[in-house]
């Protein structure tokens, strides 16, 4: 349903001479093209995101698994039109991060509630769950013609006292958002990440059976 959105985002902006960065993933066995086509650009068109795109990509968050159904995550947005509240979540990311994610109309960041609401005891898959549901947010921008870069370099007690983030929730990683832009516009030494190949190790090293090291027989060639 939401193909043709991506493909309009595309077909837009190489009209208007932008070079978009395509990079889907090189996979050895055959999976959904979002999957392939989500990955994490620091190049950001100068574009802001909808409302109600908004909406739907954290609707798509909402309705991620979880232990017991908790639903721990929260996420704090700023969009660059919110001048203070963009600054606010600048301040928080490392200066490295900071030299690009400016670029991007949307930054957030997921937060997780280490402890169940019923009873207050910790919740040891609370930022598992939290990363579940900023993984279908991924998939859902990307089907609708985003890019999605998840960050570790800020600074989570700096996030904290900025944000006013309470005791036992913890923000796990900062989000960019936006929709993808020229690599141009990048610095030579990040524009030649943006270019590099992708890669990941192949399945026969992390899938397993019977016994931990064991290569699970379909993971093999």
């Amino acid at each position: 349903m939401h193909r043709p959105l991506l493909l309009n985002h595309q077909m837009r902006m190489q009209a208007e001479g932008v070079e978009l960065m395509l990079k889907p993933a090189p996979s050895d066995y055959p999976v959904h093209e979002l999957i392939r086509e989500r990955w994490s650009p620091r190049a950001f068109a100068d574009k802001s995101v909808p409302q109600d795109v908004l909406r739907s990509i954290f609707e798509a968050a909402r309705w991620a698994p979880s232990s017991n159904n908790e639903q721990p995550w929260a996420y704090l947005i700023a969009t660059k039109e919110d001048k203070d509240g963009f600054a606010k979540m600048l301040s928080v990311l490392v200066e490295f991060n900071v030299g690009w994610a400016k670029s991007a109309p949307v930054l957030a960041l997921a937060v997780a509630n280490l402890s169940f609401a019923k009873n207050n005891a910790p919740n040891r898959n609370a930022q598992y769950d939290t990363g579940a549901a900023t993984a279908l947010l991924s998939v859902e921008a990307t089907a609708r013609g985003l890019a999605v870069h998840q960050m570790a370099g800020f600074d989570p007690e700096k996030a904290r006292q900025v944000f006013g983030i309470p005791a036992g929730r913890e923000a796990i990683t900062a989000i960019a958002i936006g929709y993808p832009g020229d690599p141009a516009s990048l610095p030579q030494p990040l524009k030649d990440r943006e270019m590099a190949p992708r890669t990941r190790k192949p399945i026969a090293e992390f899938v397993m059976a019977g016994h931990w090291g064991h290569t699970a027989p379909f993971a093999t060639k």
